[in-house]
């Protein structure tokens, strides 16, 4: 008899793990918890989860507790008789209380290479940290954040091509294939967690939209890494000269080995606009004023003159 798993999640990454457990032969997914729907788009309407969409295609029974903190959510959990909790992206701790309702216990997969990047935005952390390569750990939850024994990993390279968003798609089907393959044997025994090394371990705190504005005084390399840790959410942004109120987003740039005063524009033109960091400068090739369409950097010159000499902030 197949173990009965209650799956755990929320945000899209945690859709093809949660897909390739229902299709495999190795767990049988008797539901899916999920947090409740949330106002989005321009009339607020409140929106399911990426998971609960997910659920429901797939024909599973999904609840939505408000919090998980209450004997009714428990009870609610121990109604489906879960040998097994599986999350991933959920976006809630898990009390003691829960985590003690299965008999094999909760496991995550979380998508860093514990213990580094624990938290909430381990994939962007991964690439503004300039880390060569990153991965998918799959972890015997405990009542702490990301600190639970290891139970298995599976490493991928960030190449200079990648983005969040790029990584995220990579790291998502990684994990899916580690869930599924790693679970028989966690389950039978011979797949032995092992304790994290607590001195390694760094903490990716919750990237906000403030964290986007662009130090131009950093290297250009820390800002080119921005642009690509932040690649959808919450993209790069800095201010024209003459207009401090709407920001620019820089949708896609290059660096050039050209030094000069960090903030100042050196160069403008069809080929991009060249702007000075604290080393080397930025090449910006795409932007977006806030609320307008996306445009090349000589199709903004066009309606934004910028000129030598002049500075972003």
């Amino acid at each position: 008899m197949l173990p009965r798993v209650l799956y755990m999640g929320t945000a899209e990454l945690a859709c093809p793990p949660l897909v390739a457990l229902h299709a495999s032969s190795v767990a049988d997914v008797v539901g899916v918890v999920t947090q409740p729907d949330r106002p989005g788009g321009r009339k607020l309407k409140p929106r399911p989860s990426f998971v609960k969409q997910c659920a429901l295609d797939l024909g599973l029974p999904v609840i939505q507790p408000q919090t998980l903190h209450t004997p009714g959510a428990i009870e609610q959990f121990a109604a489906f008789e879960p040998d097994l909790f599986v999350v991933t992206a959920f976006g809630q701790i898990l009390p003691q209380s829960a985590l003690d309702l299965p008999q094999h216990g909760a496991l995550n997969v979380h998508v860093s290479l514990l213990p580094r990047h624990r938290g909430a935005a381990p994939i962007q952390w991964a690439i503004l940290e300039g880390d060569a390569e990153t991965g998918v750990t799959l972890m015997r939850m405990d009542a702490g954040l990301d600190t639970g024994d290891i139970i298995s990993t599976v490493k991928t390279e960030i190449t200079e091509g990648d983005t969040a968003q790029t990584l995220h798609d990579r790291l998502a089907q990684l994990g899916a294939v580690l869930l599924t393959e790693s679970l028989p044997g966690y389950l039978d025994g011979t797949r032995k967690p092992v304790s994290q090394n607590e001195a390694r371990s760094t903490y990716a705190r919750k990237i906000l939209k403030q964290d986007g504005q662009i130090d131009w005084t950093e290297p250009a390399g820390t800002i080119f890494r921005k642009l690509r840790a932040l690649t959808p959410w919450p993209g790069i942004f800095t201010y024209l000269p003459t207009d401090k109120l709407r920001l620019v987003k820089i949708q896609s740039a290059n660096i050039s080995i050209t030094e000069g005063i960090a903030g100042e524009v050196l160069s403008a033109g069809e080929d991009g606009i060249l702007i000075g960091c604290g080393k080397q400068s930025l090449n910006l090739l795409q932007l977006q004023r806030e609320g307008s369409r996306s445009l090349s950097s000589g199709d903004f010159l066009n309606g934004f003159p910028l000129r030598a000499g002049q500075k972003l902030s």
